[in-house]
């Protein structure tokens, strides 16, 4: 008999989006390096044991949360897209971002945003690489390793979304999806009739 799938302790995941909120409301208030694991558990009223029990640190309650997000856009990655149809959903990632700006921005001034956007790269291009490894026979109609596909897939993104946000976000999500697509869509399409590129063939060009 298949048991049922375990239900979230709703004390875990309230004390832990309490904290989340807490470290982005202090976030906006002053300097990313200034903020204390204490000044998070004062704002989210908390103890330290609690803390502690669910991140090692202030770093870990940021990344974490992060990578949780990113999750759900791996998810979504669409391996299916043919040359017209999105490949990866930047314009839901770009709708969601756009209410986070001003968190982006005090990130950004307190030099965390780099850091950030290298965690994202490589944490999806992981996520994306496993889903592709997962489909043999996807991975085999790619014109490249799953790796580096997945991988120029996710550098793709971050770019994007990097140079939206600092610039102020000039274009639409909706607009911004489509220059992406337009962009990177052949290259990306996982219906490529290109030859797969092999360490083989490239030795032999060499």
């Amino acid at each position: 008999m298949t048991r049922p799938p375990a239900t979230p302790d709703r004390r875990k995941v309230k004390t832990i989006a309490s904290l989340r909120t807490a470290l982005i409301d202090l976030v906006l208030e002053k300097h990313y390096d200034e903020i204390t694991v204490q000044d998070i558990i004062d704002r989210a009223n908390v103890g330290r044991s609690t803390f502690y029990s669910h991140f090692r640190d202030k770093e870990d309650l940021l990344i974490g949360d992060w990578k949780k997000f990113l999750g759900l856009i791996a998810a979504h990655v669409n391996l299916d897209a043919s040359l017209h149809e999105p490949i990866a959903p930047v314009e839901a990632l770009m709708m969601h971002l756009k209410d986070y700006h001003a968190l982006y921005r005090a990130l950004a001034r307190s030099g965390k945003t780099d850091r950030l956007f290298a965690v994202g790269t490589e944490y999806l291009a992981q996520a994306i690489e496993e889903k592709l490894k997962g489909d043999t026979g996807k991975a085999e109609n790619l014109p490249v390793s799953p790796e580096v596909f997945a991988y120029f897939l996710s550098l793709q993104i971050f770019g994007i979304l990097k140079w939206w946000l600092d610039h102020n976000m000039p274009y639409s999500p909706a607009e911004m999806g489509r220059m992406f697509q337009a962009l990177v869509g052949p290259a990306l399409s996982t219906r490529s009739v290109t030859p797969p590129i092999s360490k083989d063939n490239v030795c032999n060009h060499m």
